[in-house]
């Protein structure tokens, strides 16, 4: 097993493509071993529909990324506390969905640092009933990874504010119930450990305490190669938001000027279909305004050009631009 050195880069959009581009061009003799860190960042489930996932507001206000990963699962709350481990081999046919196998090493590791670590269910790892690692696996033409979380110190009250939580009630009682399922793994260990100290305990453990266990740098030709394939998957809107699939959103709210119901469906991120009700007064056929919103992508630049080109007073009446904004955005 060879240990890839990702150059202590944080930035999400490059980690995802330095794990697929060891995936699809590294020796398929060799298992890997890679670590990332993110920063703050929600990383979202490959078959996961990015906009009902996060807090869209959360997210704008703290600049979070939201990358779309290649594999299953839910969507994830990373930032600097947080280890990530991937191990990147072949589909040997027994391999996918086999957790335990992938996590095996991890759990000895931290075992051996105190914490009482154990896999629970079908992919993640608990300390004490707590929840301190989630792992998803991906496959493809004879290769896979298994990946996961390792919660070190990561900051687990953003996790209710940056993913989506509808209701007000639910939200508020959320990071006390996350407290109650979640741990970092410093809470288990007598003298808390630095990321950097975390880490070199991890690979000692994980390659049975040889010091001088391969280490591959990755060279020019494939930092040139990995930001290629961040440009065209993980940097692009149409991956992380536009593979959503296709769904019905109600925007509706009751303004001085009138009640605006905007119902509409979204596919593959652009608006497919719109229609609008209420009890304002316009001059304008409604239907107009419903056919200027077809083609647009549900982001909120997009909507704001399409609004700020739409003669709002002659199909809303006295209802704001910025409030119609608001209003479908929200």
């Amino acid at each position: 097993m060879i240990f890839v050195d990702n150059a202590n880069t944080t930035d999400p959009r490059i980690n995802l493509a330095i794990e697929e581009y060891i995936l699809t061009h590294f020796d398929e003799h060799d298992v890997y071993l890679l670590f990332y860190i993110n920063e703050p960042s929600i990383i979202i489930g490959k078959n996961q529909n990015t906009i009902e996932e996060i807090n869209r507001d959360y997210v704008n206000d703290h600049n979070l990324h939201v990358v779309r990963r290649l594999s299953g699962g839910g969507a994830v709350y990373h930032d600097l506390g947080n280890l990530n481990f991937s191990f990147i081999t072949n589909d040997d046919g027994n391999s996918f969905s086999n957790f335990k196998k992938f996590t095996e090493p991890v759990v000895e590791a931290l075992q051996q640092m105190g914490v009482p670590a154990e896999l629970s269910g079908r992919n993640d790892l608990h300390a004490d009933g707590r929840k301190i690692s989630g792992n998803a696996q991906f496959a493809t033409k004879g290769r896979m990874f298994s990946h996961g979380t390792l919660m070190l110190d990561s900051e687990i009250e953003n996790v209710v504010s940056a993913l989506n939580v509808s209701d007000e009630k639910i939200r508020s009682k959320g990071i006390k119930s996350i407290r109650s399922r979640v741990a970092n793994i410093n809470e288990f260990i007598e003298a808390p450990l630095s990321m950097e100290e975390f880490k070199e305990r991890l690979l000692q453990s994980i390659f049975a305490g040889d010091a001088n266990f391969s280490r591959y740098t990755l060279t020019d030709e494939d930092w040139e190669k990995i930001k290629q394939i961040s440009e065209e998957r993980y940097q692009k809107w149409e991956w992380n938001y536009g593979k959503s699939p296709s769904y019905d959103i109600k925007r509706s709210k009751k303004f001085q000027a009138g009640l605006v119901d905007f119902r509409f469906k979204v596919k593959k991120g652009v608006i497919s279909e719109m229609n609008i009700f209420g009890d304002f007064f316009g001059t304008g056929e409604i239907e107009e305004a419903e056919a200027h919103f077809v083609g647009t992508r549900y982001k909120e630049e997009d909507i704001r050009v399409a609004v700020e080109q739409l003669d709002t007073k002659k199909y809303f009446g006295a209802i704001d631009r910025e409030d119609l904004i608001t209003l479908i955005t929200s």
